[in-house]
């Protein structure tokens, strides 16, 4: 039996809490160990540091892993526990991503000061989000909103609602679930309106290349299907080099021996809209996430990149 214990980096915030938490007692369940096994390292991040500003003007994906990666490179952690969506596509070296979880629900909520959807705000309301996605899918639907930069962890940004801050804002489904906060949401919004984050709802584990002894142990906890799907949407995002710089979407679905993928991007204000699918076996799943983000990056030419880099 394994006698060391196993030190789990996280960011501090109360979902990667709970997200560590999740990771460390699937471990003790499936290998019959006891929580004394395992220590959660609580690591702060530069991405939860800055809160004055979007994480596209500060430096994109990285500022909520980088911290946390080095402490995994210099031996100070033994994993870290991500949520999948944060991740950039490369990664530093000697690190790789070698398990995920079963992935929850990927739809975003909409939560209103006074209650009621998206759809329901009055004419020019203050909508509240620091995701570039999630504000271009709400400009498309609803280009009369007034968004604001809402920076800060679930509850921060729960209390600014309720401070009459703004009127309304978004937030992932997954994460209000894990914080047993679901019932905050007065809509849950569908994902053929409202497509996910690549990689939403999904936590990631993440080792040192050719550490056996780690790798072993979070195969156990792995979720093959979980695993073939963000492969796809990780791919669609590498071949379009995306960053929070670029608002996009994407979803990856298992169904069987096949799987199907579905993409966008959009300009900020969401008047240009560009989607994109694929589908073919599992073993091509890297193959269709890139081949759909070579062509809907064809697609939308050079001029869409250029208009609002």
């Amino acid at each position: 039996m394994q006698t060391d214990v196993v030190r789990i980096g996280t960011r501090g915030s109360a979902l990667a809490l709970a997200q560590a938490a999740e990771t460390r007692a699937r471990l003790m369940a499936a290998h019959d160990l006891p929580e004394e096994a395992f220590e959660i390292v609580v690591i702060s991040t530069t991405g939860d540091r800055i809160q004055d500003r979007a994480l596209a003007q500060a430096g994109g994906k990285g500022l909520f892993t980088k911290e946390i990666e080095e402490a995994l490179i210099d031996g100070r952690i033994d994993l870290a526990v991500h949520s999948s969506k944060d991740m950039p596509t490369v990664l530093p070296e000697g690190l790789e991503l070698s398990a995920f979880l079963e992935r929850e629900d990927v739809n975003d909520v909409f939560i209103g000061r006074t209650g009621g959807g998206l759809t329901d705000l009055p004419q020019e309301a203050r909508l509240g989000t620091s995701s570039l996605r999630r504000q271009a899918l709400a400009l498309r639907i609803r280009p009369d909103l007034k968004v604001s930069v809402f920076r800060g962890n679930v509850q921060t940004r729960l209390r600014k609602l309720e401070e009459n801050v703004v009127d309304g804002t978004m937030l992932a489904l997954a994460g209000l679930k894990r914080l047993k906060l679901e019932h905050v949401g007065t809509e849950v919004l569908d994902i053929s309106d409202f497509p996910p984050a690549l990689g939403q709802g999904a936590i990631c584990i993440e080792t040192r290349v050719n550490d056996k002894r780690i790798w072993e142990l979070v195969q156990a906890i792995h979720h093959a299907e979980t695993g073939v799907a963000l492969a796809c949407e990780r791919a669609f995002l590498a071949a379009l080099d995306g960053s929070c710089r670029t608002p996009m979407a994407g979803y990856a679905q298992v169904d069987g021996d096949r799987i199907h993928f579905s993409g966008m991007i959009l300009t900020p204000d969401g008047k240009e809209v560009h989607e994109i699918t694929g589908e073919g076996s599992l073993i091509e799943a890297c193959e269709i996430g890139t081949q759909a983000g070579t062509r809907i990056r064809e697609r939308a030419g050079s001029r869409f990149f250029e208009s609002w880099s």
